[in-house]
């Protein structure tokens, strides 16, 4: 009996390291305050943007964190704790739990995960403001677009201005011919 309770652990904790090994990004929340509605909400919204939202004991989250040498987010795993991990996006997570968090105030951020690194509450919002992978190609998609924009609008300028010329001088010399 001990021995699969043993065994149910350490595969818990193999589940929570390859989350945070295959996450751009994570955030940790306090979840504490939110009613079923609000939390069934705050899943959907992971969901559509392909955020996986789990509730995990802190103690097998903090395990999985030690194993894999990050033992400096143990100090955020204290009461209720649930983990988002950005899988697809690095920004959505901590957009999706900020967005989230200013229309309810029972939802806590308490700290995040980025490339090894700890990132602290405020450091998450900061996150959060940035704008999505989408966004930024299509801005750069529009920044490259743009100059070639104008040259088409420059070409086609000239080849009318040509065309007009042409269309002068043709004309010019048929009213010559009828003269």
């Amino acid at each position: 009996m001990k021995e699969e309770v043993l065994q149910s652990k350490v595969a818990l904790v193999d589940e929570i390291k390859g989350k945070i090994e295959n996450s751009h990004s994570i955030v940790l929340v306090n979840y504490r305050g939110l009613n079923v509605e609000e939390v069934t909400e705050l899943r959907a919204k992971y969901r559509e943007a392909g955020v996986d939202y789990k509730v995990y004991k802190n103690t097998m989250m903090r395990r999985a964190f030690e194993e894999l040498g990050h033992e400096e987010i143990g100090e955020f795993l204290k009461g209720p704790s649930a983990i988002a991990f950005g899988t697809e996006d690095p920004v959505s997570p901590a957009k999706i739990t900020a967005d989230f968090a200013k229309d309810h105030e029972a939802l806590e951020i308490k700290a995040g995960f980025m490339d090894g690194t700890v990132m602290d509450q405020k450091a998450i919002e900061d996150l959060a403001k940035l704008p999505s992978k989408e966004e930024l190609i299509g801005k750069f998609l529009g920044g490259l677009n743009s100059p070639l924009q104008g040259f088409v609008n420059v070409m086609n300028g000239t080849l009318k201005g040509f065309v007009v010329a042409l269309n002068a001088i043709a004309e010019k010399k048929k009213e010559e011919e009828t003269a």
